[in-house]
């Protein structure tokens, strides 16, 4: 597998869609457009660990880890599968994830504002899918020496990114602004011959 990321974490540069309000794809006014970029290879997918395995159902989020890797690596999985309210459903998953990983509840500020930026990413990747790509296929979380790693996947095939030059006072296009300004780091899986992608951002926790 492999993720395209023409520019480094710091300068994205012209977004063509994402949850910017602009379509994948599609070039926003810049004029630009992200086609010359240089291809690197980044990051690296979330396996599913050798054992149990298994995804919850529609409108359910799966009890207790669907995975466990060595090292306490945990990973569960939500399928989207014929679901509806899929923000909430991945939300309300992604919350019960945090409660059974000691995120929640916070006994501190910083922890609270860590859990909360978990949400609102989880919250961002799910609606950027909604709007670009024909909704979300499944959501995996997984959490290992203090880093969650947020994965999205979906059928779309445009670039997520950012748009530029970013406006706070114009609605919409903030989803991708948000997702890089919250996260350790962030990119795009796909897998050669294989329509869709993984949109995948990690978090730490605080301290």
């Amino acid at each position: 597998m492999s993720t395209t990321r023409p520019y480094s974490p710091g300068d994205r540069g012209p977004e063509p869609g994402g949850a910017s309000g602009a379509s994948e794809g599609d070039v926003p006014g810049t004029g630009e457009s992200e086609g010359g970029g240089v291809s690197a290879v980044m990051g690296a997918p979330v396996p599913a660990s050798a054992g149990a395995s298994a995804s919850s159902s529609a409108g359910q989020a799966a009890p207790g880890p669907v995975s466990e890797g060595e090292g306490g690596r945990q990973v569960r999985v939500l399928s989207f599968e014929d679901a509806s309210g899929v923000v909430p459903l991945a939300r309300d998953f992604t919350r019960e994830a945090l409660y059974a990983w000691g995120w929640l509840p916070s006994a501190t500020a910083d922890q609270r504002a860590a859990a909360e930026d978990v949400l609102l990413v989880v919250s961002e990747l799910v609606t950027n899918a909604c709007l670009h790509a024909e909704g979300p296929d499944e959501l995996r979380i997984a959490f290992e020496r203090k880093v969650i790693r947020l994965e999205v996947s979906d059928r779309g095939n445009g670039q997520p990114a950012p748009r530029t030059p970013h406006r706070a006072g114009r609605p919409g296009g903030h989803g991708m602004f948000i997702v890089q300004r919250l996260c350790l780091d962030w990119g795009v899986l796909r897998t050669p011959g294989v329509a869709g992608k993984r949109v995948w951002a990690e978090l730490g926790a605080p301290g």
